[in-house]
């Protein structure tokens, strides 16, 4: 792994040291006539003792976070810096001003609350609007649309790589008309949209502009997010087509459009969900997502974008996975080293620029099979952990997505979950509860010196990119992923239900999507390309091409005559599918294949 101390330095300031500072209290008093004869009655719990995976040099058993960081027995004020009373706008500032730490927002929550989405899609286009519409009656206030994997993959539903896949990890859109059919009465100006697509997220995003066209809406006025994070596909997800280059080329292009058309759209959700679901540590999502992001800026100012006329619409997508204060710290520590990099490294002068504005799902990998109704309380925990992190936006898992889609029932209750942390917690009540926490704010500063660490080795290699090209952030998450379930099978780390309080149970009711979805959609392809114009199909995949085949142009003409989204908006309005045009992209832009990671 390559996290050790930097060897190259990083635009960005360090964070002060503080590993010199001492870890334990300095009374000493206490500890001999408080906490020794109190250990001496009840011993510490032996984690890991018996399998000598998780000792301390002197073959005592220690405390970790999930991600395997040593926790101390306490902490106060001589584990933070020793400026920390009279340097706290250094580290800290207040709700709504530099460094952001303790939140983008002055008042927190206490004026406008998270948005709560609820990332649903299966089947047919209309069976999704059917359950788009039952969330909306129930109270949420944002709409997050799964795709399925030949949408993900830019496959049609006839295609033979299809089979078998059609409808059943998320809703199956094949062309402008099913995109119709799936936001069918649901006003787009007043709805909130976040898309979970990558390789071909601009044709999704074109379908969805057209569509609310269609419904007479603004664009000036539509607001969402696309997550056109093609980078945490190469790291972590796998789902990719094109080569890294051209696929860079494709996000700038809805960078320069979005900040040009759709003012309150977010053209990239920078994604770290995905990195967290692979195996990574907190701090690998935390150094990997935000370093994603300074690659996307420096191709989009590459291309001769202004950073102040994009910065403002790029927004991120964390994992709350179950270690509750290591996961609001991650997010604390996010808000700082990203305000950091936007005006050290980039100045920005924007204010908006400056902010790191973030949705937050809760950890799909932590939900289990066994016991599936347990996962309401894993939610419910890291839906929490969310919000006393400053999210944005968030998502809770329904609790038998372990064993398939959520059921209508899990979907609810998934939703009421956030309902209740806002209305009944009072955790919205103040901004940044947990700010001037000892061991909060400990483990927020060792997020960041970890997370500029890696920046610095990223640096060093010439960016993301060419790390991907050499496998190392992939070697890196799949070295945590090793040791963490290491630690699970030696039962240092307890999964209840899984390793200990194991039942016999009953078969749970879950989602069935069979077959018949994909001969629906087959059935409707058929009638498609027999009543559209196919040579206003050609013509527009033909036009396509050849704005592909020209070299990305620098400075404020290049939309014209370079960018890609005016061409793809013109495929989608003739009606052609997301498998043709992603195969005319094919054509052009070739497709990719993983390195072996040794």
């Amino acid at each position: 792994m390559y996290h050790n101390s930097p060897e190259q330095p990083s635009d960005q300031q360090p964070v002060e040291d503080v590993s010199a500072e001492p870890s334990r209290p300095a009374a000493e008093e206490w500890t001999a006539n408080t906490l020794q004869p109190a250990l001496a009655k009840f011993p510490e719990r032996p984690i890991g003792a018996a399998s000598g995976l998780n000792l301390d040099p002197q073959g005592r058993a220690r405390f970790t976070t999930i991600s395997g960081q040593p926790v101390e027995r306490l902490y106060t004020e001589t584990d933070l810096p020793a400026d920390w009373s009279r340097g706290q706008s250094k580290y800290l500032g207040l709700p709504g001003e530099p460094p952001y730490t303790r939140g983008i927002h002055p008042a927190g929550y206490r004026g406008k609350l998270w948005t709560m989405r609820q990332f649903s899609g299966f089947a047919t286009p209309e069976e999704t609007n059917r359950r788009y519409k039952y969330l909306l009656e129930n109270g949420g206030n944002g709409l997050s649309v799964a795709f399925d994997l030949p949408t993900l993959m830019g496959c049609d539903s006839d295609d033979p790589q299809s089979e078998g896949e059609v409808g059943k990890c998320g809703v199956a859109i094949d062309s402008l008309e099913d995109m119709e059919l799936l936001f069918s009465g649901i006003d787009l100006e007043k709805t909130t949209v976040s898309m979970t697509i990558n390789s071909p997220a601009s044709i999704l995003w074109a379908m969805y502009l057209v569509v609310a066209e269609k419904q007479g809406a603004d664009w000036n006025n539509i607001s969402g997010t696309l997550q056109n994070d093609i980078l945490k596909e190469y790291i972590a997800q796998k789902e990719y087509i094109y080569p890294p280059a051209p696929s860079m080329r494709l996000v700038v292009d809805t960078l320069e459009f979005g900040s040009r058309f759709t003012p309150r759209f977010n053209p990239i959700s920078i994604s770290g969900y995905h990195i967290r679901e692979a195996g990574s540590t907190a701090l690998q999502e935390l150094a990997f997502t935000l370093y994603d992001g300074v690659e996307y800026v420096e191709w989009a100012l590459r291309r001769g974008l202004a950073i102040d006329d994009f910065a403002p619409r790029l927004s991120f997508f964390f994992n709350s996975h179950n270690d509750f204060f290591e996961e609001i710290a991650k997010f604390r520590a996010a808000r700082k080293i990203w305000y950091g990099l936007m005006t050290e490294r980039f100045h920005a002068k924007n204010p908006r620029s400056q902010w790191m504005r973030f949705h937050t799902q809760t950890a799909g990998v932590s939900l289990t099979a066994q016991q599936p109704k347990n996962n309401i309380a894993r939610s419910a925990l890291q839906a929490l952990a969310a919000v006393l992190g400053g999210t944005q936006s968030l998502h809770t898992d329904g609790f038998d997505e372990a064993l398939a889609l959520p059921t209508e029932d899990a979907a609810r209750i998934a939703l009421r979950t956030q309902q209740i942390l806002a209305y009944e917690s009072g955790v919205a009540g103040t901004a940044d509860p947990l700010g001037g926490s000892y061991f909060v704010e400990r483990l927020t500063l060792d997020m960041e010196k970890g997370a500029l660490e890696y920046f610095a080795k990223l640096d060093a290699v010439g960016g993301m990119v060419k790390a991907i090209e050499l496998g190392l952030p992939q070697r890196d998450i799949a070295e945590a992923s090793y040791h963490y379930q290491r630690a699970v099978e030696a039962k240092e780390k307890v999964i209840v239900g899984v390793n200990e309080y194991l039942v016999e149970e009953d078969p749970q009711v879950i989602l069935h999507i069979g077959e018949e979805v994909r001969e629906s959609q087959t059935v409707n392809l058929r009638r498609l390309r027999a009543k559209r114009s196919n040579e206003a199909v050609e013509s527009a995949l033909d036009a396509l091409c050849r704005t592909l085949e020209q070299l990305p142009q620098s400075g404020r003409d290049a939309l014209s005559t370079a960018n890609t989204m005016p061409r793809v908006l013109d495929c989608v309005r003739a009606y052609g599918t997301v498998g043709e045009i992603c195969n005319a992209m094919r054509k052009v832009l070739g497709t990719y294949e993983e390195i072996t990671i040794a």
